[in-house]
């Protein structure tokens, strides 16, 4: 986490060591290219097996060295996610709460590795994040989605992808992924309360450590707008 004087921002776990695994895979490579040179006859298989384990790891960690450099930035005014496909940031304002996605089954508790973001207004989904990352999260939140079918917090036609053209409040008409997102969306935010969620392996911390976190830049950002709202009155 880089601190600087307003402004957090979170590297993810999902990058962490991206660096050290392909370097580690390339000079695993190269030793077992040198004992391919020497003992291929005898050990075809077995080394064989090590060429398609140090590509595999390679492979890996050129995946986490694709993750954007922060997951998360917090500023005074805004909340911005950065994936690799994507983005989207919300003002505070725009935002009502932060909290653990749980879910209670029985009389047990379950928490689901998620934060939930629950806005003031779905509609702003549509002007806040791109298109891409839209597409991508109705892929990646698919175990979101089973989960809350499983539990009957989603009827099974509630878990089907709707691609039906989405009708935002003030009448403008949304197609294509970003409609689907705000189905999807919709129906989450019915069975979870919270419309927008973001992985635990997005964080660098415990999920209560980034809700505290968030949660205090939202009372700060909603105490100053009450008192400006309290000047202009």
């Amino acid at each position: 986490m880089v601190n600087n004087v307003q402004t957090i921002k979170i590297k993810a776990i999902a990058r962490h060591h991206g660096l050290f695994i392909t370097l580690t895979g390339v000079s695993a490579l190269l030793l077992v290219a040198w004992l391919c040179s020497y003992y291929w006859q005898q050990a075809r298989f077995p080394l064989l097996f090590l060429v398609l384990a140090c590509l595999v790891t390679i492979f890996i960690g050129l995946l986490k060295l694709a993750e954007p450099r922060f997951s998360l930035i917090l500023t005074t005014d805004t909340l911005t996610f950065h994936h690799r496909y994507g983005r989207w940031q919300f003002n505070w304002r725009q935002i009502r709460n932060i909290h653990p996605v749980t879910n209670t089954v029985g009389i047990a508790r379950e928490e689901l590795n998620y934060v939930g973001i629950k806005l003031n207004s779905i509609d702003v989904i549509a002007k806040s994040m791109t298109l891409r990352l839209a597409n991508r999260m109705i892929h990646e939140q698919k175990p979101l989605i089973q989960y809350c079918v499983k539990h009957n917090l989603l009827t099974l036609s509630q878990g089907v992808l709707n691609f039906e053209p989405y009708t935002l409040s003030n009448g403008e008409i949304i197609k294509g992924p970003m409609a689907a997102f705000l189905h999807h969306s919709e129906v989450l935010h019915q069975a979870l309360g919270a419309h927008i969620f973001i992985a635990a392996n997005n964080l660098n911390s415990s999920i209560e450590d980034f809700v505290g976190l968030a949660n205090g830049y939202l009372a700060k950002a909603t105490k100053v707008e009450l008192n400006q709202s309290k000047l202009f009155h």
